[in-house]
């Protein structure tokens, strides 16, 4: 997925972002046929009126308005209020993405992007008033592409298994979501730079207030994402617009400590402006420029120079490390973003709320796989050193023989899998757990998931093993459905011992909403990580606790402080 400081010529993970069907501007009533088994279930929110449907056991909403418009005078603005309307609106059909890079028209039930893209799904068992624990998650996709109703993101088994109200957003992206207007446009821009995240700001607003009428509890909120979603909520992690929303949280495969400065946002902005052929005091041309062009303008940025390796693939900064100008992302404005999430230590005002953090195994094997770089997995002792030292440098020596004492008897590329996973997601996910648990204040629990795909690498005879978004599905709980066959994808959920993984992390996922702590049926208990023992769990069919795992490793990359 898809940084802009990750290794280098990464594609973006669009095919991830699949996602379903149709639904018009917040205010008019759309009258299609209910999807799934055809019951239709209607409810009185504080919003208006919602019809739903059945399916699978749960009631799902699907593309529900939570903000106004934010095309034309409202671009690169805070969203302003939903307006409730009269009748009853169907949520049948998902609302449309934030446009983004190489996509366009419809894919799978989703409609087009559109730039009005503020809406939210909500998965639950029933809409009863129970008041259940409520998991409101960010899509992955870095800063820049994905969706709220990716089918790999399907709620539905999460929901059921657990009884658990389950929503998920979509917001704006990329240029449209964080271009930085704050040096030219002053008090008449004052959220540019951080618009998307002020997006999933409102949503968990919107479900505060409304979220009752669907069988939550607004009072026991958990955020969580993977990836970018991790990064995203991270960054929700040290932001007061949330704080008041939400009550725990877990950052997946995602570690947000630094994020842009704005001297490199502002550089980006100019940067725009040049590609446009506009002028600084032409910014409010911006506004009138088709949304083609500046996914046009936001890719021509993206193919400039990243700088070095150990900046690209991020390490103790984190996925958003160092950025450089002419990427798009979060910007540590002093307000809406006062400071950078986890740097240099984890933010006072979530000090009292719980934190699950962690990362996959075999992180990187999914880029190269996105790559279709098969050349990593063929790479001998005399090629790893030569690797090693084009993108580490001085300091390849010292991780390559650390790494070859840790990892005795590992062929080639897989040290150099857990030596670039350790950059990319492993390294920035430690520093939060330790800076975290430094707090004194709620727990903060980590883990390593470890579960491996037994599908090979397209070209070679390397497994996927556990590759980044792999476990997406996992904690989703999303099995095949009865009587349909699996995909045969490479992280369907069909052996035996891959369902009793996921079963495990989805009630561990959602014990954690409902409690704050934790906890699968048949399985250890979890600790939490502190600075004396570190515990850490390993997530598989079986799990098994691990204190201070790859310690010579952690203290390598401390010792060198990237």
């Amino acid at each position: 997925m898809l940084f802009e400081n990750c290794l280098p010529a990464l594609s973006r993970r669009q095919w991830l972002a699949h996602s379903l069907a149709m639904s018009s501007w917040p205010g008019t009533i759309q009258q299609p046929a209910a999807p799934g088994d055809g019951e239709t279930v209607t409810v009185e929110a504080a919003c208006g009126r919602l019809r739903g449907f059945r399916r699978n056991g749960v009631v799902l909403f699907r593309g529900v308005p939570y903000a106004g418009p934010v095309a034309g005078r409202n671009r690169f603005r805070k969203a302003p209020p939903l307006e409730p309307w009269t009748g009853v609106r169907d949520a049948l059909w998902f609302g449309p993405p934030c446009p983004q890079p190489g996509r366009s028209g419809p894919r799978g039930e989703e409609p087009a992007p559109d730039e009005n893209c503020l809406y939210l799904n909500i998965w639950t068992p029933a809409a009863d008033r129970r008041r259940r624990p409520v998991m409101v998650y960010s899509h992955g996709g870095g800063f820049t592409t994905g969706s709220g109703g990716s089918p790999w993101q399907d709620a539905t088994g999460l929901a059921r298994e657990w009884d658990v109200v389950v929503v998920a957003t979509n917001h704006r992206l990329g240029l449209l979501g964080f271009l930085y207007l704050g040096e030219l446009a002053g008090e008449e821009s004052t959220t540019s730079g951080n618009q998307g995240l002020l997006d999933i700001c409102d949503a968990l607003k919107w479900v505060h207030d409304n979220i009752e009428a669907f069988g939550g509890d607004p009072r026991n909120v958990m955020i969580f994402g993977e990836s970018g979603g991790g990064a995203k909520t991270s960054c929700l992690y040290a932001m007061p617009a949330a704080a008041p929303y939400f009550h725990k949280a877990s950052i997946e495969s995602g570690p947000g400590i630094r994020m842009m400065p704005p001297e490199a946002a502002a550089e980006t902005t100019r940067m725009v402006l040049r590609e446009l052929g506009l002028e600084k005091h032409e910014w409010r041309r911006l506004l009138d420029v088709p949304v083609e062009k500046l996914l046009e303008v936001q890719a021509a940025l993206a193919k400039a120079p990243q700088g070095g390796p150990l900046t690209r693939m991020g390490g103790r900064r984190g996925i958003a490390g160092n950025p450089r100008p002419g990427g798009f992302g979060p910007v540590v404005d002093g307000r809406f973003l006062p400071h950078h999430p986890f740097d240099p230590a984890a933010p006072g005002i979530s000090k009292k709320k719980p934190l699950i953090v962690g990362y996959n195994r075999d992180e990187t094997i999914f880029f190269f796989m996105q790559q279709k770089n098969t050349e990593v997995f063929q790479l001998t002792e005399e090629t790893l050193r030569q690797r090693l030292a084009d993108e580490l440098g001085s300091h390849a020596g010292a991780v390559y023989e650390t790494y070859r004492r840790s990892r005795p008897g590992a062929p080639p590329a897989d040290l150099y899998i857990a030596i670039t996973s350790a950059l990319m997601f492993g390294i920035g996910s430690v520093t939060i757990a330790e800076r975290k648990a430094a707090q004194g204040g709620a727990p903060v629990y980590m883990y390593v998931f470890t579960h491996e795909s037994e599908a090979l690498v397209p070209g070679t005879r390397h497994k996927v093993g556990a590759a980044h978004a792999l476990e997406i599905p996992y904690k989703f709980y999303l099995l095949p459905e009865p009587g349909r066959a699996a995909t045969g994808s490479w992280n369907s959920i069909t052996r035996p011992e891959s369902i009793a993984t996921a079963r495990n992390m989805s009630q561990m996922w959602a014990s954690f909403a409902r409690t704050g702590r934790p906890a699968a049926q048949g399985q250890p208990a979890w600790p939490p990580y502190t600075l004396d023992r570190r515990a850490t769990m390993e997530i598989n069919a079986q799990c098994r606790v691990l204190y201070d795992p790859w310690r010579e490793e952690r203290l390598l990359w401390e010792k060198l402080e990237l």
